[in-house]
């Protein structure tokens, strides 16, 4: 091994050894993964409530369209 190869694999390990570290230290971070965590709960609740507003007025348009094709099918035969 030359000792340009050994400063390639150096280069390489103090790399992966700063991505360890990194993950390491997210992982550590309390704080923030449950800031995280949190807006994570707020976004499904925040959609949970729209869907839960526009679920009656989607029922209400099937309704709808579905008595007008019983309507305009029997007019048809009629």
């Amino acid at each position: 091994m030359t000792a340009q190869e050994r400063e390639q694999e150096i280069e390489r390990t103090r790399e992966h050894l700063g991505e360890t570290i990194d993950e390491v230290a997210s992982k550590a971070d309390v704080k923030a993964r449950a800031r995280a965590r949190a807006a994570d709960v707020s976004d499904r609740v925040r959609h949970s409530q729209v869907l839960r507003r526009r679920w009656p007025v989607a029922v209400a348009a099937g309704v709808l369209i579905a008595g007008t094709v019983i309507i305009r099918r029997r007019r048809k035969k009629a």
